[in-house]
């Protein structure tokens, strides 16, 4: 089967084999726009697909991606994509049938280095006119109680006094952005694309006070001159395993970073871009004033409703988020908490209700192509939990509507950082805080204040009488007659 498949690269284009789609502008003549920090599956999913399809109608053909990361894993994807001249192999997983297209949208990978001086060269070029990100939701150095900036991490207090050679991908925007100033090559739009509340605010929040802490006079020249446009993005993208590595293979490509997606993509952006930008919406992205809107809907129901069912499926060992969802009671609960209590708090959009919306996500979730791992989504619950299911219990607690299901969603989360399933296997680390996590969820078994008490993520909610004593009734059902009857309880 090896010496069949074509070794993905510009030369190989010509030679792929039926049915994939290549790319029909010329890469060569292309010139970069954007510099993407964070080259992971979901931007060559959908922000790279996207521009993709630009560039197939004749547009942006200036835009094109250099790809960048700050940390030293980040090389071995570089050299990966290096090898095969930055193409991708996207693989649509639809439950009608599997396609797959080659993506061209990327030309260059900037190396890896301590200090990031090739990156801040890079973003320095007057031709960069976006900075895009995605780094994931614990990537911005916010408080998590807060959710405001903290100028206390030890890596903002060595970017700002080491600007020269910062460690973060905040930092090194910084420095490019001073070496712009100087230079007279104006600003980049810095875009966040990552799935975090206010996005675009949040990333000024950060790139703005980590300036002032390094050079308030440079902190007040960004503040005027770039801009940091809100978006909403959404596509589930698994992570690239040996079951992806052979789906490529099976149409007859060898591609070492492939990337599978489902058949459906959002995509909604602030308008707001002091530099220019790609026509985006030429190929069905939104262009809107209110993506708070569309980003509510979004992290509360998808976001949180990831959370809701992947930990219950993590105690359980169901392995995928289909197989998840084909649990009775798992997806009981995801619907109840999400009609009765999430869709509560979100409001419709154009062309789209909560309570349609939810029933979208339902069959999204249900996809059996997809096979989206139950671990890749609760991963790093501290953020997914903390940006995703307590701004909603927050509201609920305002509000005084139901919130005993979302208190559940606690308690499932607790019960799984315990450590354990119910079969007695280890749950391995999931988490950047896995070990303070594991301490106060087994304190918790006996006192179930202790899991509130984590006040870096429930801050004035572990206060409230109501909430606390629904979460600790649902934790002593989980652990005295396991998960199962305990969504039964609730459902009933």
């Amino acid at each position: 089967m090896t010496g069949s498949l074509v070794k993905l690269s510009n030369a190989a284009l010509v030679d792929l084999p039926g049915g994939v789609s290549a790319p029909t502008y010329d890469r060569d003549a292309l010139t970069p726009g954007i510099v993407h920090i964070g080259l992971g599956n979901f931007h060559r999913a959908h922000q790279a697909w996207y521009l993709h399809r630009l560039m197939q109608q004749g547009l942006a053909q200036d835009w094109a991606i250099v790809g960048a990361g700050v940390r030293p894993y980040d090389e071995a994807q570089r050299l990966k994509m290096a090898e095969q001249d930055y193409l991708t192999t996207l693989i649509e997983l639809d439950p009608k049938g599997t396609s797959a297209e080659v993506v061209g949208s990327m030309i260059d990978y900037v190396p890896i280095v301590e200090g990031n001086g090739p990156l801040i060269e890079r973003m320095a070029d007057p031709a960069i006119r976006i900075v895009a990100l995605t780094v994931t939701e614990g990537g911005y150095y916010l408080d998590p109680a807060t959710k405001a900036f903290d100028p206390a991490h030890p890596d903002m207090r060595y970017d700002a006094a080491n600007l020269d050679a910062p460690r973060t991908a905040f930092g090194a925007m910084i420095a490019a952005l001073r070496c712009r100033r100087d230079s007279g090559a104006g600003p980049f739009t810095c875009q966040s694309c990552d799935n975090l509340p206010g996005n675009g605010t949040k990333l000024e929040e950060v790139i703005l006070g980590l300036a002032r802490l390094a050079d308030p006079a440079l902190a007040d020249w960004i503040a005027a001159e770039c801009s940091f446009p809100n978006s909403m993005v959404d596509c589930i993208v698994p992570a690239t395993g040996p079951r992806e590595l052979a789906l490529v293979r099976d149409f007859g490509i060898d591609d070492a970073v492939p990337v599978t997606h489902e058949n459906f993509r959002q995509w909604v952006i602030e308008d707001r871009f002091c530099a220019g930008r790609p026509s985006w919406e030429e190929v069905g992205a939104t262009m809107s004033d209110d993506v708070h809107a569309y980003e509510a809907m979004k992290l509360r129901i998808l976001n949180g409703g990831h959370q809701v069912i992947a930990d219950p499926a993590e105690i359980l060992g169901i392995e995928t988020i289909h197989d998840t969802m084909a649990h009775p009671l798992i997806r009981g609960l995801f619907r109840k908490v999400a009609l009765e209590e999430m869709a509560l708090h979100v409001h419709p959009v154009p062309g789209m209700t909560p309570e349609a919306y939810v029933d979208l996500i339902d069959t999204r979730f249900s996809n059996p192509k997809i096979a989206d791992t139950v671990r890749r989504v609760a991963f790093d619950g501290s953020s997914r939990h903390t940006g995703a299911v307590l701004p909603v219990i927050r509201d609920a607690v305002a509000s005084g509507t139901p919130l005993d299901g979302l208190a559940l969603s606690q308690a499932l989360w607790a019960r799984m950082c315990a450590g354990t399933r119910e079969d007695g296997s280890e749950i391995v680390p999931n988490d950047p805080v896995w070990g303070d996590l594991v301490q106060a969820a087994r304190a918790a078994k006996d006192r179930p204040q202790a899991w509130l008490d984590q006040r870096q993520f429930y801050g004035a909610l572990a206060d409230d009488a109501g909430f606390a004593a629904a979460f600790a009734e649902a934790l002593a059902r989980v652990w005295a007659e396991g998960t199962e009857a305990a969504i039964r309880a609730y459902l009933d």
